[in-house]
């Protein structure tokens, strides 16, 4: 990326600050979709007061506190953000991984965006929601490294998990930028970093199992040959 291109995406970002902070809420609005342009590039948000904010700090520079719950989309971005399309739910996500003394929890949420915001070739996978266990000091940076690989050029975040496989935050001409975002399920992964045992498998039942069928099969057994008998009984009887 040319410095001149590397500037533009910096007043980008500072204009979708701005935006953000004067209008006071992230959140999408209703409308037309609009033209202009603009790029294509991952965004950082934290969720905050039941809405994602479009971070004002790098992902390197800002350090989430245990509950937290951070954001990454991917899309071709204006003047607007282009926030993660699902909330950032940390029960959802983290509910299930018990805390651990000296480390945090933080909910992390992975939106790759739609084929429309994929450069050609690409296709977008599911948004994801992970939950990261690591060092209470730890970045927003390195909480997305725990969750996969990232691929970072000219300290900007350009790949995570491999997706998009090139480019980095490129300029892109008359962009369309729908003026809602249909809401997506996050596909909950596995916890990274705990050192918590995965939960034993539970054991059998014993009224189940090998030994249950022989004792049944004996049952019937026992069964029918008192009835046979029973029947021999009564015939001998008759006679």
């Amino acid at each position: 990326m040319t410095a001149h291109r590397t500037k533009h995406l910096a007043r980008l970002v500072l204009s979708l600050l701005a935006g953000f902070l004067l209008a006071g809420t992230v959140a999408t609005t209703a409308g037309a979709s609009t033209t202009e342009d603009g790029y294509r590039f991952w965004g950082y948000y934290q969720w905050s007061n039941g809405q994602w904010a479009f971070s004002q700090k790098g992902a390197d520079a800002f350090v989430p506190a245990d509950g937290g719950v951070e954001g990454w989309r991917f899309a071709l971005g204006g003047a607007k953000p282009r926030v993660p399309r699902a909330a950032g739910d940390f029960e959802a996500i983290c509910g299930k991984t018990p805390a651990e003394s000296g480390k945090k929890r933080v909910a992390l949420v992975i939106d790759p965006g739609t084929p429309e915001d994929a450069l050609a070739g690409e296709t977008p996978g599911e948004a994801t929601g992970t939950c990261v266990v690591t060092a209470s000091k730890s970045t927003g940076a390195q909480v997305l490294a725990a969750a996969g690989p990232v691929r970072i050029e000219k300290g900007l975040t350009c790949g995570v998990s491999g997706y998009p496989a090139k480019g980095c935050g490129d300029q892109v001409k008359n962009i369309k930028v729908p003026a809602t975002d249909a809401q997506v399920t996050l596909r909950i992964d596995a916890a990274v970093g705990s050192s918590a045992p995965a939960s034993a498998p539970a054991k059998q039942d014993e009224s189940s199992g090998p030994w249950a069928v022989l004792i049944i099969a004996a049952a019937v057994v026992v069964l029918l040959a008192g009835g046979g008998l029973l029947l021999n009984r009564r015939r001998s009887a008759v006679k």
